[in-house]
């Protein structure tokens, strides 16, 4: 049964996009490509459609992650297909709560940062939309130290489903 994760930003085009691409590798890297999917979207479909924003590709590509990217808005449908949402920012983990359905729905999703225990109190993938490209370096930054303990939590999940 194959385990199922996504990431959740603004506009799909640079934070979710980002988790997206490292975790994906953070996957492979530990021989779980077969067992996990993973994807984004975001929480609002202005860029629905669009590829992820340029410097976000540009940091990616530079980093050696693979870049390639459609921007799509998040539906409350794809909960019951979903294992864990992963929310960029506290604003993203209230709007994907006010679209969970149910109790279960609304477990699953969880900020990302809260997977890296040197993260402090501050939670929030700070968007780099507005800024310049060291806040693209800075989010990569961000995302690669949680998806470490992403991944042992979803490891940990996976074992738990191995009778």
């Amino acid at each position: 049964m194959t385990y199922r994760v996504c990431f959740v930003c603004t506009g799909n085009i640079c934070r979710s996009p980002m988790a997206e691409h490292v975790f994906r590798r953070r996957i492979e890297e530990a021989g779980l490509d077969g067992l996990v999917e993973i994807d984004s979207a975001g929480t609002g479909g202005w860029h629905e459609g669009d590829p992820a924003d340029p410097r976000t590709v540009a940091v990616l590509d530079e980093n050696g992650y693979t870049s390639a990217h459609t921007a799509r808005r998040f539906r409350s449908s794809w909960f019951s297909t979903l294992d864990l949402v992963i929310a960029l920012d506290e604003g993203h983990l209230r709007d994907l709560k006010e679209l969970a359905r149910t109790p279960e729905e609304a477990a699953r999703i969880r900020l990302l940062r809260s997977y890296d225990p040197a993260a402090g109190p501050g939670l929030d993938v700070p968007d780099p939309y507005y800024g310049g490209r060291e806040d693209f370096e800075e989010c990569l930054e961000m995302v690669e130290a949680a998806s470490e303990g992403l991944l042992a939590a979803v490891r940990a999940e996976l074992e738990e489903r191995t009778p």
